[in-house]
């Protein structure tokens, strides 16, 4: 007889009943003392299960992190956000998802040049032409042009971080020096709020197109002391003070002395402001 312990019993086999349970485990403490220290590994266990779960969790989300990059190289530049690439074997037009730089003349589209945009082709072409690139898309892979809508990475990626992206990535870099504007299309807008910093640090410090003039209508006129400005681009016309007119490019503004100038002009009054 063990003193605190309970007697094996031992177990009876028979055609019947071939492998019993048996009522009692051997040896289990009649104090609790076993139960205590299977108690101890709970916690154990379900900080085990945590930690299982939550590198299952960072496993997702690190993959979901890092979308896939396309490789290609530039063969041709068209304009300041558009390029041609050799890509799986096939030529690509690619459009920048997200920004847009002043034109270019194009004649036979009935396109005429806008302020800056020669110097944004230009810094394109010099840091594009002949390059290897990795493309990134959102959503919408291609627009009505069938052209592909791609960010350009100048490298991959360690991590997509702001940091990374404004090393990196070419879109944001015609942002911050000034070659082009935020132009959000839905629904490609992965980055669009880093866009719009971006602008912000560029327009703040008078970067590129965001230091150039703007275009008046009655020569000799100071510029910023018009009623109305327009914008070239959309054609329309706002007073001053309107939260929009300040959005405008100098590349893309125009001033107006009155209404019936910008509207004889061609433009459109705002919906904001109602000039």
């Amino acid at each position: 007889m063990l003193r605190g312990r309970t007697r094996v019993r031992p177990l009876i086999f028979s055609a019947g009943n071939p492998c019993p349970a048996p009522k009692t485990f051997p040896y289990l403490r009649k104090d609790g003392a076993s139960r205590l220290r299977l108690k101890n590994f709970i916690p154990l266990l379900l900080a085990l299960f945590a930690l299982i779960l939550l590198s299952g969790c960072a496993s997702r989300s690190e993959a979901a992190g890092k979308p896939k990059l396309l490789q290609a190289v530039v063969t041709q530049v068209s304009d300041g956000d558009t390029v041609h690439v050799r890509l799986n074997g096939r030529d690509e037009k690619v459009r920048f998802t997200g920004v847009n730089c002043p034109e270019i003349s194009h004649p036979s589209l009935g396109i005429r040049e806008q302020p800056y945009g020669k110097q944004a082709a230009t810094y394109t072409k010099k840091r594009l032409l002949k390059r290897k690139v990795w493309l990134e898309f959102d959503v919408g892979q291609r627009d009505k042009y069938s052209r592909l809508l791609a960010y350009v990475w100048l490298n991959p990626p360690a991590v997509f971080t702001e940091k990374e992206i404004r090393a990196k990535m070419y879109n944001a870099e015609l942002l911050l020096n000034g070659y082009a504007q935020v132009m959000t299309a839905p629904p490609n807008v992965k980055y669009a709020d880093l866009f719009v910093k971006f602008q912000r640090e560029a327009r703040e410090k008078g970067k590129g197109l965001w230091g150039v003039a703007p275009v008046v209508t009655k020569p000799g006129k100071p510029a910023g002391k018009a009623a109305y400005v327009g914008n070239r681009r959309s054609k329309v016309f706002h007073r001053s003070d309107c939260k929009w007119a300040k959005e405008i490019s100098p590349a893309n503004r125009m001033e107006f002395g009155s209404r019936e100038e910008a509207v004889k002009a061609g433009y459109r009054p705002c919906r904001v402001c109602r000039p």
